[in-house]
């Protein structure tokens, strides 16, 4: 049975998991579904076509499934689906989607939204991904697993943050961040691989090994275009997945570029 403060308003159209405990003064209508164990503290705002995963926790005045700040929303129905086990910090905001973008916006599970941080239209995070104080990425944009996005870092419109990369505070995104890489300033620059992340989660150590020097020979070394370089990379590290995982994340076919390194680099 959900525990609902009495100064709380929710409407009758949504739907209560159990033992979801709802604080004081938060405002709940629209179509949401509050997943079980899940915990509202005080003064958060849910709306819209919105589900959010078992427990769950939203912090005080998070605003969660409005509609979105992209000006060609004609009042479509869209959607926001939030997977399970996050922690959706104060100020945090996520919308819906839009009809020009599929419609939904997806947040997977075990993820952390610090104070401040901002999930726009159409946008696809996965798991285990953490966004810092004010991070914010715009519409469209997609999040890999375990990546993490520094305090008030940016991240333009459609670009993507591959998994297991990091992105420096207060850096502004406007490529494309390969998997496993770290980047940073404004605008971003390549600076390596995120090996103390990768060796934290105890990846293999040959694997990583060849991750390195396939990332030297795309991104670093000076043999032929990038392309050609991006082909014999998945040539010649045809067994490393970690590799393999790089190149097919560089492969999609797109229109925007990729952060790469600066000149100057010898290295990660």
């Amino acid at each position: 049975m959900a525990e609902i403060h009495e100064t709380a308003l929710v409407a009758d159209t949504v739907t209560l998991g159990q033992s979801v405990n709802i604080g004081p003064y938060c405002c709940i209508d629209g179509n949401v579904e509050i997943g079980d164990n899940c915990r509202l503290d005080a003064h958060v705002v849910l709306t819209g076509n919105t589900k959010i995963g078992a427990d769950t926790r939203i912090f005080p005045f998070a605003s969660i499934g409005h509609v979105s700040q992209d000006l060609k929303y004609e009042g479509e129905q869209v959607f926001l689906e939030i997977g399970a086990r996050n922690l959706i910090r104060e100020h945090v905001t996520m919308n819906l989607g839009t009809a020009n973008g599929g419609g939904v916006t997806r947040v997977g599970d075990d993820n952390l939204f610090m104070a401040g941080a901002h999930v726009a239209h159409d946008c696809v995070v996965g798991s285990h991904v953490i966004f810092a104080n004010n991070a914010t990425i715009g519409g469209h944009v997609t999040v890999e697993d375990f990546a993490i996005l520094g305090g008030l870092a940016g991240v333009h419109q459609f670009s993507r943050v591959g998994a297991h990369s990091f992105v420096g505070a207060g850096s502004l995104v406007t490529e494309d961040v390969i998997p496993f890489g770290m980047v940073s300033g404004n605008r971003a620059v390549l600076g390596g691989l995120n090996l103390v992340g990768l060796k934290r989660r105890n990846f293999d150590r040959d694997q990583l090994n060849g991750l390195r020097h396939a990332y030297r020979d795309v991104f670093v070394g000076s043999d032929g275009a990038f392309q050609q370089r991006v082909a014999s990379a998945k040539e010649t590290y045809a067994e490393n997945a970690l590799v393999q995982q790089m190149i097919a994340f560089i492969l999609v076919e797109k229109n925007r570029g990729y952060c790469l390194a600066n000149p100057s680099q010898l290295g990660d």
